[in-house]
C-alpha cells in the first residue's frame, strides 16, 4: 500500500436497480437461514469475525487510511472500536428475550424479539470500516441480513468488512455490499423487500431517505449532522481543556460530526485558554498519513477542501480572526504535493450569528466564543437546530451534571470529548436524527417485538 494523494486509487461500477435487487434478494434468502440460529450460534460466527478484524488490524487500518486520508494513528483506533463492537453485539445475540406476564385465571402472555429483515446501511465517508460494523453489529446480532452501501468517496474497506464476514461463516449474502452515490441509495430505500433503514449522513440527504422510507412505512434511523457545543469553565484543569478542545475539532481532520466546533470558553480565561490552543493547534503534525507521527492526514477530496476554505474566508469577512491556520498546506514530500491539506484553523472574535458558527463546517475549523454565566452559555449552546453533542469542562461535578442535563443534545461528554464506547448508545436530538447506533439501545432499532397473548379457560364472549 502507498498513499496517492489526488490520484484515482480505483474504479468501482456503479450498482443499478437490478444489482440492487440482487443483492437485496440474496440477503433475503440468507435472512432465512440466519433469523432461524439460535443466539449463541451467531454469537460465535460474529465472535470469530471480530477475531479476524483483530488480527488484521495493521492491514485494515492501513487499507482505512488509503480510503479515507486519516492518520494510521486514528485508524487503528477505529479498527479496534469495529472489532469491539461486533465482540459486543455477539456477547448480546445470545440473551436477546422477551417477557413473560402472568394474567388472571391462570393465563398468561409473552413476548418475542423478532428480527426485521434486510436492513439496508448506507455510510459516510470519515469513518468507513467502523460505520459498517456499528450497523452491521446489532443489525446481525438480532437475526436480520444488511446491504450496505458506502460513500462512494470511501468505497474499499467494506469491501474487506464483506469478505470477513464471509470468512467467519456468515450465510452467503447476509453482508452485501453495492457501491454507487444517490441513484443507487435511491433504489435501497425503495425496494420493496427492504426491511428498514440506517443512514450516517448530511441533514438534507437524511431528510430525503425519511422521505423515501414513509412511502414504504419502513423505520429509520438517521445519524444527522452537528454543531456541538464545546463548553469551558474557567474552574476547569486548563491543560486538559485544551487537549479536549484539540480532541473536539481536529480528530479526522475536522470530519467529525460530532466535533464541539462551537467553544465556549468563560471570559476570565478567554485569553489563556485561546493562546495555548493556538499553540498546540500549530503544532500539530500534518503529512503522508501513513507515517506514524502525523496527526492530520488529508481531507476528502478537493471540492470539499474548497467548500472548508470558502467558510473560513466567509469568517473572515463577517468579522472573526484566524488566529492560526486555515490555509492550504504543501507538505515537502513531492509525492503528496497534489493532497488535500490544510493547517488546523482558530477562528477568534466569533459571534453566535456567524456563518461558521451556525453552520457545520466538517473541516478542521475551530471557533471560540467567550461567554460569562452558566445561564447564558446554556443557552446560547441550545441555540441551534442541531443536537448531536455537547461537552463540559469543569472541575465542579454538579455543575456539570447540571449542564449536561440542560444540554439538548443526545451524546454528552464531562471532561472529555468524542470518546464513544460501543457500550453506550450514540445518537442526536432536533435536526441530528434520531434512533441510536451502539449499547443496547440498538437492539430496539433492529428488532421488533410480538406479543402472544395466552388463554387458558374458555373464551369470555360479549356476543
Amino acid at each position: 500500500f502507498k498513499t496517492c494523494p489526488g490520484r484515482v486509487l480505483c474504479k468501482l461500477p456503479c450498482s443499478g436497480e437490478k444489482e440492487v435487487d440482487l443483492a437485496v434478494q440474496s440477503a433475503k434468502a440468507a435472512f432465512k437461514i440466519w433469523s432461524q440460529m439460535s443466539g449463541m450460534e451467531r454469537c460465535r460466527v460474529m465472535l470469530e469475525a471480530a477475531r479476524i478484524i483483530r488480527e488484521q488490524r495493521d492491514e485494515i487500518a492501513t487499507m482505512e487510511t488509503i480510503n479515507n486520508g486519516k492518520s494510521i494513528f486514528e485508524a487503528r483506533v477505529d479498527i479496534d472500536v469495529s472489532w469491539q463492537c461486533l465482540e459486543y453485539y455477539a456477547g448480546l445475540a445470545g440473551s436477546l428475550a422477551g417477557e413473560h406476564i402472568q394474567l388472571p385465571g391462570g393465563s398468561f402472555g409473552y413476548t418475542r424479539r423478532e428480527p426485521l429483515g434486510v436492513c439496508v446501511g448506507i455510510g459516510a465517508w470519515n469513518y468507513p470500516f467502523q460505520i459498517a460494523c456499528w450497523k452491521s453489529g446489532p443489525a446481525l446480532a438480532c437475526g436480520n441480513a444488511m446491504v450496505f452501501k458506502p460513500s462512494p468517496f470511501t468505497p474499499i474497506s467494506v469491501v474487506r468488512l464483506a469478505e470477513i464476514f464471509t470468512e467467519a461463516g456468515v450465510p452467503k449474502g447476509l453482508f452485501n455490499v453495492v457501491q454507487g452515490g444517490v441513484a443507487t441509495g435511491q433504489f435501497l430505500c425503495q425496494h420493496p423487500d427492504v426491511a428498514k433503514i440506517s443512514f450516517t449522513g448530511s441533514v438534507p440527504t437524511g431528510m430525503k431517505i425519511m422521505e423515501m422510507a414513509a412511502k414504504g412505512i419502513k423505520p429509520v434511523t438517521l445519524e444527522l449532522g452537528g454543531k456541538s457545543p464545546l463548553i469551558i469553565f474557567s474552574d476547569s484543569d486548563l491543560d486538559n481543556a485544551v487537549k479536549g478542545a484539540l480532541m473536539a475539532n481536529f480528530l479526522t481532520q475536522g470530519e467529525v460530526c460530532c466535533n464541539g466546533t462551537r467553544v465556549f470558553v468563560e471570559r476570565k480565561i478567554l485569553d489563556t485558554f485561546t493562546k495555548e490552543v493556538v499553540k498546540r493547534t500549530q503544532k500539530i503534525k500534518i503529512g503522508d498519513p501513513l507515517l506514524e507521527d502525523t496527526r492530520m492526514g488529508a481531507l476528502i477530496n478537493r471540492p470539499h477542501l474548497n467548500r472548508v476554505q470558502g467558510f473560513i474566508k466567509q469568517a473572515k469577512e463577517q468579522g472573526a480572526e484566524v488566529l492560526c491556520g486555515g490555509d492550504l498546506y504543501v507538505p515537502d514530500d513531492p509525492k503528496l504535493k497534489n493532497g488535500y491539506y490544510m493547517r488546523p484553523c482558530v477562528l477568534g472574535n466569533c459571534k453566535d450569528d456567524m456563518t461558521c458558527v451556525k453552520e457545520e463546517i466538517f473541516g478542521p475549523v475551530m471557533a471560540i466564543l467567550p461567554f460569562d454565566t452558566e445561564e447564558e452559555v446554556v443557552e446560547r449552546a441550545n441555540a441551534t437546530k442541531f443536537g448531536l453533542a455537547g461537552g463540559v469542562f469543569t472541575r465542579d461535578i454538579q455543575k456539570a451534571h447540571r449542564v449536561v442535563a440542560a444540554l439538548k443534545a443526545g451524546m454528552c461528554f464531562i471532561n472529555n470529548y468524542n470518546i464513544s464506547p460501543v457500550e453506550l448508545p450514540f445518537g442526536g436530538y432536533k435536526s441530528s436524527g434520531f434512533g441510536r447506533e451502539n449499547g443496547r439501545a440498538a437492539i430496539e432499532y433492529y428488532s421488533q417485538l410480538k406479543t402472544v397473548c395466552v388463554e387458558m379457560g374458555d373464551v369470555e364472549s360479549v356476543f
